[in-house]
């Protein structure tokens, strides 16, 4: 437990990066233009990416990451792309967390398994939940309301030649397909999501807790599990999940007036195993924040047309524009708008746009580039905690 205390600890002082490798210079880890970061282009094992996080709460409670080359600790023959997008609430502690743990617990397990799989995707998500739950524990005392954090948690990863996608919440991943026929790329979602205002995702909650009829409420005209969040699976959010953090002292807004025997959500990722065929051309990871103003056909459209480098931040921008439309007002009146009051207009919005090349298989493992990089946001000291932070009214889509 300890251990994973320092951990969380380092992080907030802003550790290396995962696998050990050293951040890079501003050049190659992306640029910031006032509330947007974003890296227009950049190689990977697979292909290309592009990346691009705007930030509108206080603090920045998206996180991302890309990391290509070595996915073993142990055998660099196994390489490949991961792609993480952390959609944090609450506060962005949970999605700095996973920032920080999740890719290094799939390495661990990749070399322990020698493979990649979805049985490996699926323990990382477990020691990463696992983890969090003993900082939270050990923080109990001192900082009680760490149990009402959590984030989604939307992950991909490219491995000769199968794309892994791996799910908890309502970020999304959708692909970009070609039709031979018509030319037309069409979109496919390759995510499941996990959020109350889908029937489905209902009937799941109310089919495994049949002993409590308020498992699901409707609570001014939103459904939420136990009145209080969207989202039914995520990473963090223990007061939801173990009984013993859903009492004083937590703020009483998060505490439950009856208690309950299993948890109310889950940490149980929906992975979905993909063959990626020559017509797959790309794939769109975002956050909700991008999908709250464009489908996934209009995103998807929206690639196909553009020149790669950029595309992330084309597409920010794009639900950025549609966000100040819905508000009767300018595009160039939004962004002058600072963090924190931006977030009446938009949520955070993270998108990494990956280009599949055909080509990338067949070059030599020593030539393959290594990236490790993070998405950014307007930074705060390094030296001090992030404090703590609690919505004024659970009126988001958590």
């Amino acid at each position: 437990m300890l251990s994973a205390v320092m951990d969380y600890l380092r992080s907030c002082w802003g550790p290396a990066s995962p696998a050990g490798r050293p951040r890079r210079g501003s050049d190659v880890a992306g640029r910031q233009d006032g509330l947007l970061w974003y890296k227009d282009g950049g190689q990977v094992v697979d292909g290309e990416f592009s990346m691009a996080v705007v930030q509108a709460n206080n603090l920045l409670e998206d996180h991302s990451q890309v990391e290509s080359g070595p996915l073993s600790a142990t055998d660099p023959s196994l390489q490949g792309t991961f792609v993480g997008v952390y959609d944090g609430h609450g506060g962005p502690e949970t999605a700095r967390y996973i920032n920080d743990h999740l890719f290094n617990h799939l390495r661990r397990f990749a070399s322990e398994h020698k493979c990649m799989s979805a049985d490996v995707i699926r323990k990382a998500f477990r020691a990463t939940e696992e983890g969090f739950i003993s900082v939270v524990s050990s923080q109990w005392p001192l900082r009680p309301q760490l149990a009402a954090v959590g984030s989604c948690c939307l992950v991909g990863v490219v491995c000769s030649g199968t794309l892994y996608v791996a799910n908890l919440g309502d970020s999304r991943a959708v692909l970009g397909r070609l039709v031979k026929g018509t030319g037309e790329v069409l979109a496919m979602q390759l995510s499941a999501e996990h959020n109350a205002s889908y029937e489905e995702v209902r009937r799941e909650l109310q089919a495994a807790h049949p002993d409590d009829p308020h498992i699901v409420v409707l609570k001014h005209n939103v459904w939420r599990v136990k009145g209080i969040i969207q989202i039914t699976r995520s990473i963090g959010d223990v007061y939801l999940k173990k009984p013993e953090f859903n009492r004083e002292p937590l703020y009483s807004k998060f505490r439950l007036q009856e208690t309950f025997r299993r948890p109310l959500l889950s940490s149980d990722p929906a992975i979905t195993v993909h063959q990626i065929q020559p017509t797959d051309k790309f794939i769109i990871f975002a956050s909700d924040g991008l999908w709250e103003h464009l489908s996934n056909q209009e995103a998807v459209d929206m690639v196909q047309s553009s020149p790669r480098n950029g595309i992330a931040r084309r597409l920010v921008k794009a639900a950025m524009q549609e966000a100040a439309k819905k508000r009767e007002m300018r595009y160039s009146d939004l962004k002058k708008i600072d963090r924190g009051v931006r977030r009446h207009f938009h949520d955070d919005i993270t998108v990494i746009v990956v280009f599949f090349d055909s080509n990338a298989t067949a070059t030599a493992a020593w030539s393959r580039p290594t990236v490790s990089l993070r998405g950014g946001g307007v930074p705060i000291p390094s030296n001090t905690l992030a404090p703590f932070s609690v919505p004024t009214e659970l009126n988001s889509s958590y």
